[in-house]
């Protein structure tokens, strides 16, 4: 039998009045009337007494409505159940983060882990090179990404926050000093970029091959991870972006970060598995959204603060 027969036959029971009967189900009169005759003819009998005045149970309606209600009312309450258990936020959600894990990071798990307390975050260290294998592998449940991220099979929450770059140096190199470098003079600082099977708009990300006016930025070499990129660059074989955060946690007396003015904003998002979306990952995407607002709004109140001292 089609459930939604046996659904409709439930209501009416309740009702007596096929027009509140399809008000409830949002169907048409006419439908419940089809699904009844349907049900009928399954059973061999007639369910209801019709008139124009009133709609009532026949006694082989009371009979059927007497064996259906308790597994009806059993099967309901399992989808129920069903329902609450899709939405509880419990046991371990795995999160991705990329090279360190900054405020925003660290700030988005506090607020998650105080939200859900029955569920515990593990963080797990993403490859700057490759950003989205273990999201596709099942190794972590959601990650801290760059956006945006033009995936097909990943789903990306609003951006966490906007940042400038800053150009890693060796203290030894010419421009170390200087209080900023404009993105055209990348021209002359040979960029290290990255290996692996990060796609080529995060490739370039990390490591433009072209200023915004077109000209070319050289190739310094090709890293795996940001410590073997700051190595790199505290040998002074190239240069190598960082946004604004992540290069606040890399600070060593070797190396030297410099403001770059041209470049757009770096965005930190969070990503996950379109078909793997589960009550946990909304949740922690929820509270990493409600954390970024937080932590902008006491961020502008400390610079009005600063103003007005």
């Amino acid at each position: 039998m089609e459930f939604r027969e046996l659904e409709c036959f439930i209501v009416l029971s309740e009702e007596l009045h096929f027009a509140r009967t399809a008000e409830r189900l949002y169907l048409s009169p006419g439908r419940v009337s089809q699904l009844m005759r349907s049900l009928e003819t399954r059973i061999g009998g007639r369910l209801f007494d019709r008139t124009s005045r009133r709609v009532r149970l026949t006694p082989l309606g009371e009979h059927f409505l007497a064996g259906l209600r308790p597994a009806y009312d059993g099967l309901t309450d399992a989808v129920i159940s069903a329902k609450a258990a899709a939405r509880e936020v419990t046991g371990v959600i795995r999160v991705g983060f990329l090279a360190t894990p900054t405020e925003v990071v660290t700030g988005s798990v506090r607020a998650f882990e105080r939200r859900n307390p029955g569920c515990v975050v593990e963080l797990v260290e993403i490859p700057l090179s490759d950003p989205y294998s273990k999201l596709r592998s099942g190794r972590v449940d959601i990650a801290f990404t760059l956006l945006p991220a033009q995936e097909p099979d990943l789903a990306t929450g609003a951006g966490l926050n906007h940042v400038s770059h800053l150009l890693g140096l060796s203290v030894r190199h010419p421009m170390a000093g200087r209080p900023g470098i404009g993105v055209e003079e990348l021209v002359s600082v040979p960029l290290i970029g990255l290996e692996g099977p990060a796609p080529l708009s995060w490739h370039e990300r990390i490591a433009p091959s072209v200023t915004p006016s077109g000209r070319p930025i050289p190739l310094a070499g090709r890293v795996a991870t940001t410590q073997e990129g700051l190595t790199q660059v505290a040998l002074d074989r190239g240069g190598m972006l960082f946004c604004a955060p992540t290069a606040l946690q890399l600070v060593r007396p070797d190396v030297a970060f410099v403001p770059v003015t041209g470049l757009p904003a770096s965005i930190l998002g969070l990503a996950w598995v379109r078909t793997r979306e589960t009550a946990a990952i909304r949740a922690f995407d929820e509270a990493a959204v409600q954390q970024s607002v937080a932590m902008e709004a006491a961020m502008e109140a400390a610079a009005v603060e600063t103003l007005v001292a």
